[in-house]
């Protein structure tokens, strides 16, 4: 969901979506060393796109709320339009697992992380989004996925962009990260961090490492959590990898239709195509490429919409695929 068009957020994610450059400085030392994280903010080759996140993932509450104070956009054109920029023709993902507890991790996200991402190469979920283009081209279903990195040191929360982006450009100067050269770089960073109050479950964003463009997103640690739960009972999943991997979905099929200023494709609410279906799973899992079977919601498809073949949405609008 769009940065500025957000109503009915929490305190703590509406003092992140509006916070001054002071307060967002004090955030971003959260869990981090105070030196280090002095010279992420200021050094010139980590550039976010955006201070605090501005394409989030509401929780179930959250988007509730949202859909009760927008009534308005129901009788709107609920499809999405195109706002002149860039989307991405694939995805060359490599998964970061930053904080203290990865080290000794013994569950099944890591792994489960990496089929997840593997099998969303050309799968029919992935092809959900095969209809939008930009300057660049058109989505494309075929995407790369490079495994992970574990970092063992403290994790920050996701109130703002920039230490996250540091993170990912952390590992692109130590060479565990190469960087798509045509930007299509996706490196989504789970962390060990709870999501306390926020009213959000991961967002995504983009912003330069040395002068290189990437997309990034941040994800909490959603052990349960009860707001961003999509109850899987079918799969054999644990339910933390199972929250993990329906919020990928999310961020992952809106940075592809649209990554970064001045935006692609998002409706006059500002809602992605994620966030259009958000919390509505029309079957009880997608099986992705690989075999693998994931509880995910779906992903809002103009062209469903306008003939009628795609599953409600919370508003009732049938626009919504999932490739099942």
């Amino acid at each position: 969901m769009k940065k500025g068009l957000i109503p009915g957020l929490t305190l703590l994610a509406a003092i992140a979506l509006a916070a001054a450059p002071a307060v967002a400085e004090e955030n971003q030392n959260v869990g981090r060393d105070a030196d280090d994280q002095e010279q992420a903010e200021r050094s010139p080759d980590v550039i976010p796109f955006e201070e605090a996140p501005g394409h989030i993932f509401l929780t179930r509450d959250e988007a509730d709320r949202f859909l009760f104070r927008e009534p308005l956009a129901r009788k709107r054109s609920p499809n999405m339009t195109y706002h002149g920029g860039k989307i991405m023709p694939t995805a060359v993902s490599k998964a970061i697992f930053w904080g203290t507890s990865w080290g000794t991790y013994t569950g099944d996200k890591i792994t489960g992380i990496d089929s997840f991402y593997t099998g969303f190469s050309g799968s029919n979920y992935a092809k959900t989004s095969d209809e939008y283009t930009g300057t660049n081209g058109q989505v494309g279903p075929t995407t790369t996925h490079q495994g992970h990195i574990i970092d063992t040191s403290a994790a920050t929360g996701g109130n703002n962009t920039g230490p996250i982006l540091a993170e990912v450009c952390k590992q692109i100067t130590a060479g565990n990260i190469v960087p798509d050269p045509s930007g299509n770089g996706y490196y989504p960073v789970y962390t060990d961090v709870k999501r306390g109050n926020a009213g959000f479950c991961a967002w995504h964003s983009a912003g330069t490492c040395n002068g290189k463009a990437v997309q990034f997103a941040f994800f909490f640690n959603l052990d349960g959590d009860a707001g961003c739960d999509p109850q899987d009972t079918t799969t054999g999943h644990s339910q933390g990898l199972a929250a993990l991997t329906n919020v990928s979905a999310h961020e992952l099929s809106e940075a592809r239709t649209d990554p970064a200023s001045p935006g692609a494709w998002y409706d006059s609410s500002g809602q992605e195509n994620g966030d259009k279906c958000a919390w509505t799973f029309n079957v009880p899992s997608v099986t992705f490429s690989n075999g693998t079977k994931w509880k995910v919601q779906g992903e809002w498809s103009n062209a469903a919409y306008t003939a009628g073949t795609g599953y409600p949405n919370s508003s009732g609008q049938r626009g919504c695929l999932d490739g099942h």
